[in-house]
């Protein structure tokens, strides 16, 4: 079953005048419009497409890749806003992502970045944003350890620096006085977890001094498909977390996170039953 708001692997069924129809089993067919159709395309064939809804309710795909998908956290730009409904943001693809009135936590300006988390209402199934990300966090105690890299998200300004969502989950602080400058909202660092604090908040700094280096955990996927038979590995974001612990001594968040990276960056597929490298890269 394709998941709405996120990138599906599709089965080609038929050609029409308006493009191509894809089969999404009990959701009934999808169309790719002709704009996103290749020659390569034939019935029996199959393609990433990501599914969401158009203007008109219907279920569309697309070959492009939104900035952000459901459950994923981004810095996107307001492009226009409708007082009866809400803010428009840019998030890469033709129908701008819709920010409702009453999932605003503060000002919202034309030209500047606000970051949301991306998500599914379960009332129309039309895939929306919310920039009340707080309510969207881990509230339970960090286990993160002094010194272990992170991935951050810069999203609002205190006196004494810059909050950030540390590897989307929880929230941590930037201290001004340990920066090299001023940090724009929505900017992604690659930052370090800081000393540990006696009330479970979360420290962070961008110096890695004092730890060892620690090789990407994509990096490390990438090089185990290079080296894989038919550059493919039996592993995926469903794959039981056991067997993620097992293969690559991570979690099944950090594994998510990696692979969404490498596949944003087309150096792999997602297929249902793991992962392949994309021939040439």
């Amino acid at each position: 079953m394709p998941y709405v708001g996120e990138t599906n692997l599709l089965t080609i069924l038929h050609k029409a005048s308006p493009g191509i129809y894809l089969d999404g089993e009990d959701k009934g067919q999808i169309l790719l419009p002709n704009q996103y159709c290749t020659p390569q395309m034939v019935p029996g064939g199959v393609i990433d497409a990501f599914v969401y809804r158009d203007s008109e309710d219907r279920l569309v795909a697309t070959t492009r890749q939104p900035l952000a998908q459901v459950g994923e956290f981004a810095g996107l730009e307001v492009v226009s806003i409708n007082p009866r409904m809400g803010a428009f943001l840019n998030w890469g693809l033709d129908k701008d992502l819709l920010l409702p009135n009453r999932e605003w936590a503060g000002e919202v300006e034309v030209g500047k970045q606000v970051v949301v988390l991306v998500r599914l209402d379960e009332r129309t199934d039309r895939v929306v944003a919310t920039a009340r990300i707080d309510r969207h966090l881990d509230r339970s105690e960090p286990e993160f350890e002094s010194g272990e890299p992170v991935n951050l998200l810069v999203f609002g300004e205190t006196p004494l620096g810059y909050k950030a969502i540390v590897d989307s989950t929880h929230t941590g602080l930037l201290y001004r006085n340990d920066l090299p400058g001023p940090l724009a909202i929505g900017e992604r660092l690659r930052g370090f977890i800081g000393k540990e604090r006696w009330d479970g908040k979360i420290d962070l700094t961008l110096h890695e001094s004092g730890y060892e280096r620690i090789e990407p955990l994509s990096d490390v996927i990438y090089r185990q498909l290079k080296g894989a038979s038919d550059g493919f590995l039996p592993f995926h974001d469903k794959s039981p977390a056991a067997d993620i612990l097992k293969e690559f001594g991570v979690s099944k968040r950090a594994f998510k996170q990696a692979i969404g990276g490498l596949y944003r960056d087309r150096k792999i597929t997602i297929e249902p039953d793991g992962i392949r490298l994309v021939a040439g890269s």
